[in-house]
């Protein structure tokens, strides 16, 4: 077994940092991602700045994606699970492949079969044009079109057979950097998300203004006028028993507030909250700047009801009069928290790792939170626990260096 081979599972912000880390220490990484596409969540925020740079951290992602596919001595394993993972002098790992996806190796990223299925949603997007290949086939959709899917590409780059692949790999550390899931938003159902075409999410606003070019209102595309931020869906909510904060939310807003009144001065916004986090050693600084610009009321929304023209309507506290009064907006936002991955449960119980109470991977060293129960294996990023953009590429960074000192690189 190659002692300096090292597998990360995950291909988000933090994985593909781990990855770059331990390749420009002269170790061969492989890198395997689930999703058809790597950059994670964050590959999908556009960048925040105004006059000046906000420390979104957008930038940042698309740096490190082009960096890692272009890296050779990181090897990307797209729409790749790990089915079974055996300790015995290092890692023994077999992955699998589905039975239909795209060639990276043949892709020329032409866009024919987008273009061709597009509609049907048989081929997905990537959102950074760094994403190597462009393109993806969803995995939902394939039963239904396998015969003509598997014509449409002059380049034969689309593989499709009855049957997943599988391919053993070994490795003499693993680095787990599952990244999260995003609340659901549905389930604070008194919020309307997917029954009021105007609310929609944080990641939607993203995938809105990347479409558009401008924060445009789903059920009419017209340009958002009067906006609403309502924060902690998801988040410090003893009901839905997500105690934690997620750490990104109150940034996230203000930033994206921020971005679209440059854009947009007579934009009207206002952000609900319980408290602001600050997050960051010029956050304060930050916020105190925002007051000038977005209205601030402190207290969380509970109903929202449609009105005429898909306007929102909102029950909120008058703190001049000390009454309920009602005020209508054109476009809600929820800033939805940072969940554990869905996978992290399966991946627990195949690497023999502990869980903490919320779901995300237990650190077994308080001093480093990198650390596990388990020789060779290391936590990166949101896996561990929520965090920005920085600081999952911090930990990343930390992860590594665990990686290096364990495989004996570095002392």
């Amino acid at each position: 077994m190659d002692s300096k081979n090292v597998m990360i599972i995950g291909g988000g912000i933090a994985g593909m940092t781990a990855a770059r880390e331990l390749a420009e220490a002269g170790l061969s990484v492989d890198l395997v991602e689930k999703s058809g596409f790597l950059g994670g969540h964050a590959i999908q925020y556009t960048c925040k700045a105004t006059s000046e740079c906000l420390q979104c951290g957008a930038c940042s992602v698309e740096k490190m994606l082009k960096d890692v596919v272009g890296n050779d001595k990181i090897t990307v394993h797209l729409s790749t699970e790990i089915e079974t993972i055996e300790n015995s002098n290092g890692y023994s790992i077999k992955i699998k492949k589905p039975a239909a996806f795209i060639d990276a190796k043949k892709c020329t990223n032409c866009g024919i079969c987008y273009e061709k299925f597009k509609e049907d949603d048989l081929i997905l997007q990537g959102y950074s044009k760094n994403n190597t290949p462009l393109y993806a086939v969803n995995r939902e959709k394939i039963e239904e079109n396998k015969i003509a899917l598997k014509e449409v590409c002059p380049e034969g780059a689309i593989s499709v057979s009855d049957t997943a692949s599988f391919e053993d790999l070994t490795a003499a550390a693993v680095v787990v950097a599952t990244g999260f899931t995003p609340f659901n938003p549905e389930r604070k159902g008194t919020y309307g998300y997917n029954r009021f075409s105007n609310v929609i999410s944080g990641l939607d606003l993203e995938r809105i203004k990347r479409r558009n070019g401008f924060l445009a209102r789903p059920s009419d595309g017209a340009a958002a006028q009067k906006i609403a931020f309502i924060q902690c869906v998801g988040s410090r909510d003893e009901n839905l028993g997500n105690l934690w904060c997620s750490q990104i939310c109150c940034p996230y807003a203000l930033r994206t507030a921020e971005s679209l009144k440059h854009k947009n001065p007579d934009l009207d916004v206002t952000i609900f909250y319980m408290d602001i986090q600050n997050t960051g050693k010029s956050f304060p600084a930050f916020y105190e700047t925002c007051k000038d610009d977005i209205r601030f009321i402190r207290s969380i929304p509970v109903d929202i009801f449609p009105v005429e023209n898909d306007n929102l309507n909102m029950r909120l506290f008058d703190e001049t009069e000390g009454t309920p009064v009602m005020e209508s907006f054109d476009l809600v936002v929820l800033s939805i928290g940072i969940m554990p991955n869905s996978e992290n449960k399966p991946i627990s119980e195949l690497l023999g790792l502990a869980l903490d109470q919320d779901g995300f991977f237990q650190n077994s060293d308080a001093l480093n939170k990198t650390s596990t129960s388990n020789d060779g294996i290391f936590i990166a990023g949101t896996a561990q626990g929520p965090k920005n953009i920085a600081a999952s590429m911090a930990h990343a960074g930390q992860a590594a260096s665990g990686v290096l000192k364990y495989l004996g690189v570095t002392e």
